[in-house]
């Protein structure tokens, strides 16, 4: 099946295998509406078996990455269900954070302007994340009334920042200046606002062009070291490293060093 979402742009470039998913309503922020999230969810999860696609750029249109749920869409009916209904809804936010973090291939966010609430944690999902220096971030779900805990929000900010400084930006909700966030770890680079396209979509074609199962390997038993102790990892590691060593890109590596040359890994 084709894939051809509608409420956010696709593209597949079938030379360099990188995925661009572009958040397009830049009048409202690129804010979330229920189908953008039923529809991010769908083609994430397709995404991880398309043939072809070997990276995935999540990236916004306009002055925000995205600013989190739609208060007309979203927040307003919200309001009007039973818990069985907004359970039914969270559930389905948390599939999104659940299929970027399922996904084998790399994703790489170019984060743009605005990265707020729902769109905090999405950034924050994304395996590399590329900042404009215009993109401020905040979990802003305290600011609402609700908790920081949304998402995934309390599993993966801890990892990535250290505990005490996601329970400040999760308590707080305030914004977070470009600068600052590369500095806790939170941004792995910032760029000009005008350079953010090209280093964005540089590092997605250079991850297309690694290895596809040890970068495959290497997301999945970051994640999932994150709940073994050390033994188990260490036990976890030697067995699948071992498994590596049998890729054939593991001799196309060695061939490309004893020739002097880049490697050309097996992308498929």
């Amino acid at each position: 099946m084709a894939i051809a979402p509608q409420s956010f742009r696709y593209e597949h470039d079938a030379e360099t295998g990188v995925a661009t998913i572009t958040f397009d309503r830049p009048q409202r922020y690129n804010a979330l509406t229920f189908e953008v999230y039923r529809e991010l969810r769908d083609v994430l999860r397709a995404l991880d078996t398309e043939p072809g696609v070997r990276s995935i750029l999540l990236t916004g249109a306009g002055k925000a990455f995205c600013s989190g749920g739609d208060v007309e869409d979203i927040i307003g009916p919200l309001l009007a269900r039973d818990y069985r209904g907004l359970l039914e809804f969270t559930r389905g936010t948390g599939d999104v954070i659940l299929a970027m973090l399922r996904c084998r291939h790399p994703i790489v966010g170019g984060l743009n302007g605005t990265v707020a609430g729902a769109g905090a944690v999405i950034a924050t999902a994304c395996d590399v994340r590329i900042a404009a220096e215009t993109a401020r971030i905040a979990f802003l779900f305290t600011k609402v009334g609700l908790s920081g805990a949304d998402m995934g929000a309390t599993w993966l900010l801890p990892r990535i920042v250290g505990m005490g400084r996601a329970m400040e930006l999760l308590m707080t909700g305030d914004f977070l200046a470009a600068d600052e966030a590369a500095r806790i770890g939170l941004y792995n680079r910032v760029v000009a606002a005008g350079e953010l396209a090209a280093e964005a979509r540089r590092w997605a074609e250079a991850l297309a062009r690694g290895p596809a199962f040890g970068l495959e390997i290497t997301k999945k038993m970051v994640l999932r070291e994150a709940a073994m102790d050390l033994e188990s990892a260490m036990a976890a590691e030697v067995e699948i490293q071992a498994a590596c060593m049998q890729d054939p890109n593991f001799r196309a590596a060695y061939e490309a060093f004893r020739e002097k040359r880049p490697p050309e890994f097996d992308r498929s």
